[in-house]
């Protein structure tokens, strides 16, 4: 499984009140859980900045992980960055083996 990194851009009309925010992430949840039985959530975070939330997951593929942000997107409230990571003991693994 991959790690995936997910920052989430929500629209000022999505925004209208906090229960409507509520009631879209439960309908987002239901469908990856449908489409992407697979997908792992690992960590969720609501920040401060040019994004609203960051979402770390778990996937078996890129495509999965591309289902999941399609998702996100097709509610039509929100814009989404995906991006691979990788954990920083495979990434010094890589590093030893490049070193030889």
């Amino acid at each position: 499984m991959g790690t995936y990194i997910m920052l989430t851009k929500v629209s000022p009309e999505s925004m209208t009140s906090p229960d409507r925010l509520t009631k879209l992430e439960g309908e987002v949840k239901e469908k990856i859980k449908k489409h992407c039985p697979r997908v792992k959530w690992v960590s969720n975070y609501a920040v401060l900045g040019p994004y609203d939330y960051l979402d770390v997951f778990e996937a078996p593929d890129e495509i999965t992980a591309g289902k999941v942000a399609t998702i996100v997107r097709s509610f039509g409230h929100a814009t989404t960055e995906t991006w691979p990571a990788i954990p920083w003991e495979r990434f010094r693994g890589m590093l030893g083996e490049l070193a030889t």
